[in-house]
């Protein structure tokens, strides 16, 4: 026997299924065909994929963490006129059928025996109900088999759940193109816009688009599209549900979409999403769900303070890779049609907008001209750029380079940085990360140099030493160590002899905060040799600096690995009072219910529910475990503030308010820090080659990442009242030499001898130091041999 035709046999499948609706509308059903479909129950329990939310602490939208780009709308917060848009287009009697609409699927089936004998796909007929069984648990095949089974789903869903409910479901399931899962991703991606700003024809226009979104792409196919969207208009003004003038007005009106698929727009946090989203994943209530559960996250971060980082950090970091010289052009091509095609493959920062790719037409006699790849506009490179090139690699013709527009004319030379960097702003009470960035530049590097990259930390540490000593009684700030050069017996017999930055001059006795302002490396060693290294291991541990430090002197130098993110959550400690601080990024977590399942902040709270009364607000039990006494704490505030007065960071003065903080500087000067706060923040910065290289001769914590903190600081305290660090009531307050110093009670001096300025020992800065309190003499102590691998390396000091 002959085959019948292929498209002979289609129309016979059709036929076939629209006589197994009739059936089906009949009471028959094919149980065997059945077996092991999900019950009505188990549909109306579905939730769909859906893209978590992340916002900043002002709601800015920070990104999205998703598997598929889907933001779920519920029913009430679906505007009617989107509703009914979708209705005309997909499904007018919905509010009517019990899920099958016999008479529409019939015509439909029919019809599509001509569809099928033309060659074209076979409509279907499906009510939105339907659609939902299918788009939920079933395929898109045509079949007999699917289409029964979807009609029997579709009386399921129709039993178990309302009307809403199945809209609901349906308008936040369906893919509707440009990376758009659902009403809301789609009124994002393709107008930038939420649902409830939609007019009435985009409303149209995003419910022609589940017939085909490759059918109606708004730029490929354009006039198609406006087609399919103002029959629906049509549609919708003769079934009563908009008036002939809004008709007429949203026809008229141009379909106008986003570029590309739109994504948050703000753009400087992408190291903060990226921490938060593994934050995230540590949170037992979220963790693997996190990119497909619906949530709405609200973090710590402060836009103004990030933004201000991000542009601090990268200038710092440009700043320094210019006093290292110009290193040449990043390509070279021939002078000659065609040209801009070799500048493709290569992108500037994505933070640098104003970078464009250049090719220098001519570079003789003192001027350089360049001709843009992206505009061709042509323009000289500023004298002093020409200047700054000629003194390293030079620039000549052919050379492909980075450019940027000069406000007075011309061209500024531009040079992505080799060497990298981090900065973490945190609020000292309670721990919120205000502000990250791990990096020059996330398009270049997304390694978080913030919260990934273990260095030394150097001089940095030195205040976790200066705490111990304070808090064990065996010194106070009217104690007097010698600075004076020493030498201790290290691995395999030989003498190690640390030495201060500043090795030509000579230091006798000196008042205890001296040891830290000036950074003295001696001195340092001496106290950590009273102390004990294994107490100040145990402070280091606590403070959350480290996990792990070998009990050997040379760690006091800041010669252990830790984390920007670690050191400024352990400064912060100091500015809270000695408690305990968690950092974190994420404030609170919401489920797509609106459900509260995460706050960071989990103190115990029964008085806030209470009525407003105009009174202060509930009394709160302080976050965190005291880890050193509040006097030792606030100690460490007043000695870190006069390493900004007269100390090694005296170039933060500029700020104009209490400032303190502490520079690091590693060996060889592989990594420069600067750890600064205010009574109101604390902020962590570091730059260092991402391979541990030497920064160069003189790149001290000071000189390459002070200036950082100062710009941000400028920006970020603003608006902010001019405070100074509290003492705490129970603190002794006396003068000693010049300085205003805090004792515990009964460990202060004498007010007389601690304010006598008789003939005695004058420090370098004229504090005088009373004839009555000598130098101590130190009982020598069994030194602690120096493992190789914990040594500073290549020379025999940890500069400043």
């Amino acid at each position: 026997m002959e085959s019948l035709p292929p498209r002979l046999v289609m129309a016979g499948r059709v036929i076939a299924g629209a006589v197994a609706v009739a059936a089906l509308s009949a009471g028959l059903y094919a149980g065997v065909l059945f077996h092991g479909m999900p019950s009505g129950e188990e549909l109306a329990n579905y939730h769909p994929p859906t893209a978590t939310r992340v916002y900043a602490w002002d709601g800015t939208l920070l990104g999205e963490f998703s598997k598929v780009r889907r933001i779920y709308v519920p029913y009430d917060q679906i505007p009617p006129r989107l509703v009914y848009a979708f209705l005309a287009a997909e499904d007018h009697n919905f509010f009517e059928h019990g899920g099958v609409d016999v008479g529409g699927v019939s015509r439909a089936m029919f019809k599509d025996v001509f569809f099928v004998l033309q060659g074209r796909r076979p409509e279907g007929g499906s009510t939105i109900t339907q659609q939902v069984a299918k788009n939920v648990l079933l395929n898109n095949r045509v079949t007999v088999g699917r289409k029964i089974k979807e009609a029997i789903l579709a009386t399921r869903l129709e039993e178990v759940m309302s009307k809403k409910q199945i809209l609901e479901l349906y308008l936040n399931e369906i893919w509707l193109g440009y990376r758009s899962y659902g009403v809301g991703a789609a009124a994002y991606n393709y107008f930038g816009k939420s649902i409830s700003d939609l007019t009435l024809a985009q409303c149209a226009y995003l419910a022609a688009l589940p017939k085909g979104p490759d059918n109606y792409q708004p730029i490929r196919q354009k006039p198609a599209a406006i087609r399919r969207r103002n029959m629906i208009i049509a549609e919708m003004e003769s079934l009563g549900w908009v008036t002939h003038a809004e008709a007429q007005a949203a026809m008229k009106e141009d379909l106008k979409v986003e570029s590309a698929p739109a994504r948050a727009k703000y753009h400087d946090a992408d190291y903060f999403v990226d921490e938060a989203h593994r934050e995230a994943m540590q949170i037992k209530a979220v963790g693997a769900e996190v990119n497909q559960g619906g949530y709405y996250m609200r973090t710590t971060l402060d836009p103004r303070l990030q933004t201000a980082a991000r542009i601090a950090l990268m200038d710092g970091l440009e700043t320094y890779d210019h006093r290292h010289g110009w290193r040449g052009a990043w390509g070279h091509v021939a002078n000659e049609p065609g040209w801009q095609q070799a500048t493709l493959a290569s992108t500037p920062p994505a933070e640098r907008r104003k970078w464009l790719a250049a090719l220098v037409t001519s570079a003789h006699g003192g001027v350089v001209r360049v001709q843009t790849a992206a505009t061709n506009e042509a323009g000289e490179i500023v004298p002093a750029d020409i200047a700054w090139a000629n003194a390293g690699k030079g620039l000549h013709e052919g050379d492909l380079v980075w450019v940027e527009p000069a406000d007075g004319g011309g061209f500024h030379l531009r040079q992505v940085p080799q060497v990298n960097g981090a900065l973490v702003a945190m609020e000292p009470y309670s721990g919120r990360v205000l502000a990250m960035v791990g990096g020059y530049s996330f398009s270049l590097s997304n390694f978080n140099r913030a919260t990934q990259a273990y260095r030394q930390p150097g001089s940095s540490f030195k205040p976790f030493v200066y705490a111990t000593a304070l808090e064990t009684g065996q010194f106070t700030p009217a104690s007097v160590v010698s600075a004076a050069p020493i030498s201790l017996p290290g691995f395999n017999g030989e003498a190690w002899r640390p030495e201060n930055y500043e090795r030509n001059i000579s230091y006798g006795s000196l008042l205890f905060r001296r040891g830290l302002e000036l950074s003295l490396n001696t001195m340092t060693v001496r106290i950590a040799q009273q102390v004990g290294m294994r107490r100040i291991v145990a402070t280091a541990k606590a403070f959350g600096v480290v996990d792990h430090m070998d009990p050997v002197l040379s760690m006091a130098l800041g010669a252990g690995e830790t984390t920007p993110f670690r050191m400024t959550g352990a400064y912060a400690s100091f500015v809270n009072g000695g408690r305990k601080v968690f950092p974190h990024l994420i404030e609170e977590v919401e489920d797509r219910d609106g459900s509260m399942i995460y706050k960071a902040d989990n103190r115990d709270c029964p008085d806030c529910e209470a009525p407003f009364t105009g009174s202060d607000g509930p009394d709160l039990e302080p976050a965190g475990v005291q880890l050193i006494d509040p006097i030792t704490a606030y100690q460490i505030d007043l000695m870190l503030e006069g390493v900004v007065q007269h100390g090694t960071a005296v170039a933060a003065q500029v700020l104009g308010r209490p400032i303190g903080g502490k520079t690091g500087t590693t060996n060889d000067f592989r990594s420069a820090w600067f750890m600064g706060f205010s009574p109101q923040i604390v902020v962590g910065t570091f730059v260092g080659f991402d391979d541990n290289r030497s920064l160069g001769k003189g790149e001290t914590g000071a000189q390459a990442a002070l200036p950082i903190f100062i710009e941000f600081m400028q920006e970020a305290l603003k608006g902010l009242p001019k405070v100074d660090f509290k003492a705490p009531e129970n603190a002794k307050l006396v003068w000693v030499g010049p300085n205003r110093e805090a004792f515990r009670p009964g460990t202060e001096p004498h007010i007389a001898q601690a304010t006598n300025l008789a003939p005695g020992q004058a420090t370098p800065l004229g504090g005088i130091l009373p004839p009555s309190a000598p130098a101590p003499v130190l009982p020598p102590i069994p030194t602690v041999p120096t493992p190789q691998s914990a040594r500073p390396q290549d020379s025999q000091h940890v500069p400043f």
